[in-house]
């Protein structure tokens, strides 16, 4: 069997369930390196740019934890058991401030100890005009550029994701926690001042933060001194209108890759989130 770097290299068409596209930042002024994952197989999207593409779905899904075929995916990309299980598909993951861990009802402790007692990040991030996210420390770059921000800046470090929700709560109150995915994909986002943004929200929010810390400890939210970053996409056009691919309605999706940005393929004929399709068992085509 080729070696993975080898088959990136040479494979024009694979074969396997999708998981989310690896990115890496770009070097040197160069835009970001997107690999499309199938299985095992892996197939260098920025080498495809400006070249037909097509994806095909087989009507298969499989869990992406314990491999079970299932009808549906829950969470992108799990069966109904895992999901109703499994720690990371908690309710608490997509809202950390009502993590239940202390309670003794945490559905995989260990889990928890590996994922949530970990340091986190609160940040700024531009990807359709400013939102506030949270992320652990181990994920920058790769949540901002999942998200297709274009500027990011560190603001806050805390000891653990509950805490990071609480403190995200807080920033609720002034800055949306959301990505307007169709203004991103039409890359018309203007470029924001995140260190001015960061310093008005840090003033207006003192007060909040001051009780936060009183609860977790004075060291446990920590102002960071960080320089913005700037995320760059390989897009040779966006689309002026934002078609978007169902492969559960249909199945088949071809047409020219024009872009990538986020998880999503931009294509002549429209835009497919792969995130969206975790599991999926697909043939593609470049």
């Amino acid at each position: 069997m080729p070696a993975v770097t080898e088959s990136i290299a040479a494979a024009a068409e694979v074969t396997g369930c999708l998981t989310k596209m690896a990115i890496v930042p770009g070097q040197g002024g160069e835009p970001a390196r997107y690999t499309l994952r199938a299985g095992e197989q892996r197939l260098d999207l920025n080498e495809r740019l400006g070249k037909p593409l097509s994806l095909a779905w087989s009507g298969a899904i499989a869990c992406t934890h314990c491999g079970r075929a299932t009808k549906k995916s829950f969470a992108q990309g799990y069966c109904y058991p895992c999901f109703k299980r499994l720690a990371q598909c908690d309710t608490c993951i997509v809202k950390p401030e009502t993590c239940h861990f202390f309670e003794g009802t945490c559905r995989d402790p260990e889990w928890a100890e590996r994922h949530c007692f970990q340091p986190h990040i609160v940040y700024l991030a531009n990807a359709s005009g400013l939102k506030v996210g949270i992320t652990r420390g181990t994920q920058v770059p790769t949540r901002w550029l999942d998200q297709g921000a274009v500027q990011a800046l560190p603001v806050l470090a805390v000891d653990t994701r509950q805490q990071s929700g609480f403190v995200e709560m807080l920033f609720k109150e002034e800055v949306s926690d959301r990505t307007n995915w169709r203004a991103m994909l039409k890359g018309e986002t203007a470029a924001l001042d995140l260190p001015a943004e960061r310093d008005r929200l840090l003033a207006r929010l003192e007060a909040g933060l001051a009780n936060l810390r009183e609860r977790f400890g004075a060291d446990a939210i920590r102002v960071l001194d960080e320089t913005p970053v700037a995320l760059d996409y390989p897009v040779l056009e966006y689309p002026t209108k934002v078609v978007s691919h169902n492969l559960d309605k249909s199945p088949e999706v071809s047409g020219t890759l024009l872009g990538l940005k986020g998880q999503y393929l931009i294509l002549d004929s429209g835009v497919i989130n792969l995130r969206k399709y975790t599991g999926y068992e697909v043939k593609v085509v470049a």
